[in-house]
C-alpha cells in the first residue's frame, strides 16, 4: 500500500488520481493530523498502524511568503524528520516533493524561510536514504488547491476574466514552467527505478526558462508592469532545471505552448 501525503493539494491530488486509476493500492494523509495536540506521536502511531510499503510524502506548507518560523518548520521540517526516519527504520522507500527554490536567488543556497525549510528537509530524506524531487514552477489542472500560490497562468486567466488589471514585474524575471502531467510521471519513473536513485536529488523542470510574458501571451491575456518597489525580498528572478540532473528515464513531454494549450481546456470548463 502506497501512502500519499497532502493528497487533498495541487501535486499530491494529482498523484493520488494517478496511482487509483493505475490500481494501486494508495491512501493519502492530509494535514489535519497537525490539529492534533501530540501531533509528533499521532504521525508515528499512523505510520506503524498503515505500515505502507512505499511513501510520497508531498504535504507541505507552500507559500513562498511564509514568515513564522515555527508554522513553517513544523510543517515543513519537523514532519519530513518524522517520515523520513520511519521510512529508513522500516527499510521504506521515500520519495519526497523538493523544491527548485533550494537555489534561491543566485543557483547556490535558498534565499527565504521556505526555501530553507525545503533544503534542510531534504537534506535530511537523503541522509536516510530517500529521494527528492526538485520541482520547479508547477502548473496544471488542479492547483485551485494553492490559491495565492498557483501559477501565473492560473491567477491571471481568472483575474483577466473577472475584468482585472494584471500586472508583471519589470525586468523580464523567467520561470522554468513544468506541467503538472510532467510532474506526476517523474514521481511513477522514480518510484519504479527507486533501487538506483535513492540517496540523491533530481531536478524536475523543462530546462527552459521562459518569461511570464510568454505565458500571459499564449493565453491571450494583455498586461502591464508593475513598479520595481513591490518585488518582494529574495525574489528568484531565474529558474532552470539542470537536463543533467534529470532522473534516468524520465525527461518532461510538454513544452510551454502546449502545456498551456491543454490546460487552457480544463481553466474553460472550471469556476475559480
Amino acid at each position: 500500500m502506497i501512502l500519499v501525503t497532502g493528497y487533498k493539494g495541487f501535486i499530491g491530488k494529482n498523484l493520488f488520481s494517478w496511482l487509483v486509476q493505475n490500481n494501486y493500492s494508495v491512501i493519502g494523509l492530509g494535514e489535519e493530523y497537525f490539529s492534533e495536540r501530540d501531533w509528533q506521536d499521532w504521525l508515528k502511531k499512523y505510520l506503524d498502524e498503515k505500515s505502507p510499503s512505499f511513501v510520497f510524502h508531498v504535504g507541505a506548507c507552500s507559500d513562498t511568503l511564509e514568515t513564522d518560523p515555527n508554522f513553517m518548520l513544523s510543517r515543513n521540517y519537523e514532519s519530513t524528520r518524522i517520515i523520513s526516519s520511519w521510512c529508513e527504520k522500516n527499510a521504506i522507500g521515500l520519495v519526497y516533493s523538493s523544491s527548485a527554490a533550494n537555489y534561491g536567488s543566485d543557483g547556490n543556497l535558498p534565499s527565504n524561510l521556505y526555501g530553507w525549510s525545503k533544503k534542510i528537509s531534504e537534506d535530511f530524506v537523503l541522509l536516510k536514504g530517500g529521494v527528492a524531487l526538485r520541482y520547479f514552477n508547477v502548473f496544471g489542472p488542479g492547483e485551485e488547491a494553492k490559491g495565492k500560490m498557483s501559477s501565473v497562468a492560473y491567477q491571471s486567466w481568472f483575474r483577466y476574466k473577472s475584468g482585472q488589471e494584471i500586472k508583471l514585474f519589470p525586468k523580464r524575471p523567467t520561470r522554468d514552467f513544468i506541467y503538472i502531467r510532467d510532474v506526476v510521471e517523474a514521481n511513477i519513473v522514480a518510484m519504479k527505478g527507486y533501487k538506483g536513485l535513492f540517496g540523491k536529488y533530481y531536478d524536475v523542470g523543462t530546462g527552459v526558462s521562459s518569461p511570464f510574458e510568454d505565458v500571459l501571451e499564449s493565453l491571450n491575456i494583455s498586461y502591464s508592469y508593475t513598479n520595481s518597489e513591490e518585488i518582494p525580498l529574495g525574489y528568484q528572478f531565474f529558474t532552470q532545471a539542470d537536463t543533467s540532473k534529470f532522473i534516468r528515464g524520465w525527461e518532461p513531454k510538454w513544452n510551454l505552448s502546449g502545456a498551456l494549450l491543454d490546460y487552457k481546456k480544463y481553466l474553460n470548463r472550471i469556476q475559480p
